[in-house]
């Protein structure tokens, strides 16, 4: 009878470990669909795949209040310290723009950082690896608060420079 018992439980343990192990599969967000918020300013970054870009390895936008948008980017530099260089553009004019014109529209400029659960840091993943809990945007508050976008037109409430992962898009 202990045989039959132990038999019949070994389907459902089986079942309930591969439901376990399905969980956490589902839990992992690739960067590509991470949704980030900024706790103080309510800040929010939200990912978008960003396609065929040969140079651009993350795209995402900057949501802060007053429905004011950032346009973001990140290109890794070359070399052998090569780094997820991040830019925030507000504003910008479309097509085929001129260096002057981009400097003019950039808010900040900088490396993306990430951390870990147990605070260790990194830099920001490329699309199709899993998003970190926290990403790092140095000396953000500062250079949005010089901006354009910052004042009775744009925004008011300044972030601070660290993101925590809130939750992945469908």
């Amino acid at each position: 009878m202990t045989a039959r018992l132990l038999g019949a439980a070994r389907p459902v343990m089986f079942a309930a470990s591969a439901a376990l192990a399905a969980a956490d599969a589902h839990a992992a967000c690739p960067i590509q669909l991470a949704v980030y918020g900024e706790t103080k300013s309510g800040a929010e970054i939200d990912f978008t795949p960003t396609g065929t870009s040969a140079t651009i390895t993350n795209s995402f936008r900057m949501i802060l209040d007053n429905n004011t948008v950032l346009d973001g980017i990140a290109m890794w530099t070359e070399g052998s310290a090569s780094r997820p260089h991040g830019s925030l553009m507000y504003k910008c004019p479309t097509g085929d723009v001129t260096g002057e014109e981009l400097a003019a529209c950039t808010v900040w400029e900088g490396v993306i950082y990430s951390a870990d659960e147990k605070g260790g840091v990194g830099l920001l993943p490329a699309e199709g690896a899993d998003a970190p809990k926290s990403l790092i945007f140095p000396d953000l508050g500062p250079s949005l608060q010089m901006s354009a976008a910052y004042g009775p037109a744009g925004f008011s409430n300044v972030p601070w420079d660290v993101f925590t992962l809130k939750g992945c898009q469908e």
